[in-house]
């Protein structure tokens, strides 16, 4: 048997003898934004080391639990803090906890992240509405034999970001009067943050804003049929822009200063997402 398969099931499995809950949104909460689970009316958390084969998160800030609850009437996953490429994880390992909540019966993904700005009004503080992504610079969550039960060895990625889910998110920027930003973002393997001539470098390719997250997850997941959509929360400017050193504690300063509107914006777009597209 295929052993990404194989310890995804036994992971499943796990989660089965512990609860029947069957969320139809799943969340990924990045850095400085796993405050987000006090919006949810929380049924139960899971820890990831709780259940068997799940990697288990090692960035500060990330607790490492899935808050299962509802967002309004819509019930949800949340992953309050995910893995990373960087913590030594095989790639495959890195997008386990996504493809779990797939088969925990979640249609969407909805990814966030904190993530460095490349200018031209992408600052520290602006909420950027993932349109597209580059993924050169990290393995391919795909690489391997491929699980024909969940996907196509060769899937079209055209429209990774779901142009209806996108839609909904800017509505929901309109409503909470956010001005939502939109653009590219790519996938760097950190953990060291990048260099001025890498970040000129992504900008040439037409990137807007970059971190240590994302790209693979959104990759898996989309493999497997799930709608998949992406806010990033700017939190620092990234190299060359600033003469300022580049630290987590400005991640985190930033993404709590702009926690309420990252918070309207998310809940607002997810329980539009259910009352509209999965008719929850």
């Amino acid at each position: 048997m295929n052993q990404v398969y194989e310890k995804l099931m036994k992971a499943y499995a796990c989660y089965q003898e512990r609860t029947d809950f069957r969320p139809e949104v799943a969340l990924v909460l990045g850095s400085g934004l796993g405050g987000f689970a006090k919006e949810v009316d929380v049924r139960m958390t899971l820890p990831y080391a709780q259940i068997e084969g799940l990697p288990v998160s090692t960035a500060p800030g990330h607790t490492g639990q899935f808050v299962l609850g509802y967002l309004g009437e819509v019930p949800v996953v949340l992953m309050q803090g995910r893995v990373h490429y960087y913590e030594g994880y095989e790639i495959t390992d890195v997008v386990l906890p996504e493809r779990l909540m797939c088969l925990m019966g979640a249609k969407v993904l909805f990814l966030t992240n904190a993530a460095g700005g490349f200018g031209d009004g992408f600052s520290p503080g602006t909420l950027m509405m993932i349109t597209d992504h580059i993924s050169l610079f990290v393995p391919n969550p795909l690489r391997g034999p491929n699980l024909d039960a969940f996907g196509l060895r060769f899937p079209d990625m055209t429209q990774v970001y779901d142009l209806k889910l996108r839609q909904v998110i800017r509505e929901a920027a309109d409503r909470e009067g956010i001005d939502l930003k939109e653009g590219v973002y790519a996938q760097l393997p950190g953990p060291s943050f990048e260099t001025p001539a890498e970040i000129r470098m992504l900008k040439m390719l037409g990137v807007s804003a970059c971190g240590m997250s994302t790209v693979a997850e959104a990759i898996a997941a989309h493999h497997m049929g799930m709608r998949v959509c992406g806010i990033s929360c700017i939190t620092n400017m990234a190299a060359g822009f600033s003469t300022r050193k580049q630290t987590q504690e400005e991640v985190y300063e930033t993404a709590d200063r702009v926690g309420r509107d990252f918070c309207n914006l998310v809940r607002e777009s997810v329980i539009t997402i259910g009352r509209q597209i999965l008719n929850v």
